[in-house]
């Protein structure tokens, strides 16, 4: 057997195959008209064809229903779980404790703590956003839900 060489390496005899070139005679089997039918816009040389375009029926994507939406605020409320303040050192969790504890980004205004997961230690909640069901179990813990005040109504 011959010694494996890096200037002599090659592909399998047949793993290749030529590309086809079209317009080169009818032996090629692209001949005359070179794959591109008879005519029209996509038969000529620089013809423009919109991705998606039908011929001028209704297209595909225009056709099907628009569904869902992206939230424009998703990214500013972060939400933390009560297993997740479990696992902290803090009693007193406010939106700096979280940050320097890295429970949240640091770039991020505002949390929503959210019911998952267990909570069997005491915690005070100073000032974030809380849904009923981690309210009840912060409480049931026997700790306390400090709200933020609430920003003046305008006249």
């Amino acid at each position: 057997m011959a010694t494996l060489r890096f200037n002599t390496l090659k592909p399998a005899r047949g793993s290749r195959t030529a590309r086809r070139r079209a317009g080169r005679g009818i032996g090629s089997g692209l001949g005359k008209t070179a794959g591109r039918g008879h005519k029209g816009q996509r038969a000529r040389s620089g013809g423009y064809h919109k991705v998606g375009f039908e011929g001028g029926q209704m297209p595909l994507h225009r056709r099907l229903p628009k569904r869902g939406f992206t939230s424009p605020t998703r990214d500013q409320v972060a939400e933390v779980r009560t297993s997740e303040l479990e696992h902290m050192k803090a009693t007193e969790i406010d939106l700096a404790t979280l940050k320097k504890e890295r429970v949240v980004s640091r770039r991020v205004p505002g949390v929503k703590v959210i019911l998952s997961g267990t909570l069997s230690r005491k915690i005070t909640l100073k000032g974030l956003a809380v849904s009923k069901g981690a309210r009840a179990a912060i409480e049931a813990a026997g700790g306390s839900v400090e709200l933020p005040a609430a920003a003046p109504a305008a006249a």
